[in-house]
């Protein structure tokens, strides 16, 4: 079976050994396969943002297994897990993280360039990917010029720049209004559908439990079915 996320028995502890020891994350088991759309919904507090992190080698667990793409990342050095960021994952946060003195377009280059693309390359890349998020006409706008959902496509764009094999996204419509809260879905949703990536998304927010094809529940560090 083709997964690109898979853990094992994966827990995670903050303090482990101390009198403020936290146990986030207690035995999870995960299998995602290639092209598929995954909601994380649970509590504040239940391990969803951690799950996301380990998964996006941001975190290593404590104890357990964590393959992405087929590879063991628990051994590898930071080096290692950098590369592995930078090739295999693509990241959207709920506070978008642009840097204010960089436009859109010198945005998303940024995150080509850092994996050695040629300067041409990458500009004629992002401007791709700006095109695909409809954003074509704010190519040259920064991001105070830009509204909270074009920064948020902005953002994906930057997410998709190295064609990774999973976009993982920590409450990307939180920061929005409603309607433009569901055209950043609906923008998800047609990048799963038309291009296959696979794409998980830590959420609050019930509307992305209705398109995606499976909503895993957490609750107190552990998958509930």
């Amino acid at each position: 079976m083709n997964y690109v996320v898979e853990l094992k028995d994966v827990h995670k502890y903050y303090g482990k050994d101390t009198p403020s020891e936290v146990h986030v994350l207690k035995g999870v088991n995960l299998r995602i396969r290639k092209g598929e759309f995954i909601s994380i919904m649970g509590p504040s507090g239940s391990g969803k943002t951690t799950l996301l992190d380990i998964m996006g080698c941001l975190l290593k667990p404590t104890t357990g297994h964590v393959f992405i793409d087929g590879i063991e990342t628990n051994r590898l050095s930071d080096r290692e897990l950098a590369r592995i960021r930078g090739k295999k994952i693509g990241f959207v946060f709920q506070q978008y993280n642009l840097i204010p003195s960089l436009t859109a377009l010198e945005n998303v280059e940024i995150a080509l360039r850092i994996n050695g693309w040629s300067k041409q390359e990458a500009k004629r890349r992002s401007r791709e990917l700006l095109e695909t998020v409809g954003l074509k006409r704010r190519i040259n706008h920064k991001p105070s010029q830009l509204s909270g959902g074009e920064q948020q496509r902005v953002a994906i764009a930057r997410a998709l720049a190295n064609n990774p094999k999973i976009i993982l996204a920590d409450e990307p419509t939180g920061n929005l209004d409603t309607k433009t809260g569901f055209m950043i879905l609906k923008l998800l949703k047609d990048l799963n559908k038309n291009n296959e990536y696979t794409i998980v998304i830590v959420t609050h927010d019930l509307r992305v439990g209705k398109i995606a094809d499976k909503t895993i529940k957490i609750m107190d560090g552990r998958i509930v079915k």
